[in-house]
């Protein structure tokens, strides 16, 4: 049903209804700023949240319905953060043993990833770890644990392939508990 909704949208805004746009900056800017968030600082988030829709009212007329709207409208934020921004990531050392990142990640310890995501103090934990990630790893994240993309959507908007993605997201994952982990001991 959203998804007919949003096509519906971007159909009457590629025709340059304004009311329509209006909408669909109500239904998707909350999370086109969240994702922006994620890839630069607060500041240019705000930047890139209006390239993104000054995009997309530009270009409405060619979104292929394929993709749901939401999708769409991440991989152009994902793109205005990178012009903004142009900086390089760094580069992550392919040698980094599964099993080492798994250990840092507290594989087979208690308490649970779930359990130790609890409370204000770890959100807050959990938020400087999700910053300290790589942008390609901090990207996968929030794509598919915050906003809830699925694994194809977010292929698409990452510009890679679906198993890619499976692959970065599990990494990405433990590296984010190892993050919160050796954060929780004062390093």
């Amino acid at each position: 049903m959203a998804a007919e909704i949003d096509a519906e949208l971007l159909s009457r805004v590629a025709r340059g209804d304004r009311a329509a746009f209006a909408c669909l900056v109500r239904r998707h800017s909350a999370p086109v700023l969240r994702f922006a968030r994620s890839l630069v600082d607060a500041g240019s988030a705000e930047d890139v949240l209006q390239e993104t829709f000054l995009a997309a009212y530009r270009k409405a007329d060619t979104f292929r319905g394929a993709e749901s709207a939401r999708a769409w409208l991440l991989a152009i934020a994902r793109n205005a953060a990178r012009r903004l921004h142009r900086r390089p990531s760094p580069v992550l050392a392919d040698e980094e043993a599964l099993a080492e990142l798994g250990a840092r990640a507290g594989w087979g310890q208690t308490p649970s990833p779930l359990a130790a995501a609890e409370g204000a103090e770890l959100r807050e934990r959990l938020a400087a770890a999700l910053e300290r990630l790589a942008p390609a790893d901090r990207e996968a994240i929030v794509l598919r644990d915050l906003e809830g993309l699925t694994t194809a959507e977010t292929a698409e908007v990452l510009g890679i392939r679906p198993g890619a993605v499976k692959t970065r997201l599990h990494r990405a994952r433990l590296r984010l508990m190892g993050a919160l982990r050796a954060g929780g001991r004062g390093q």
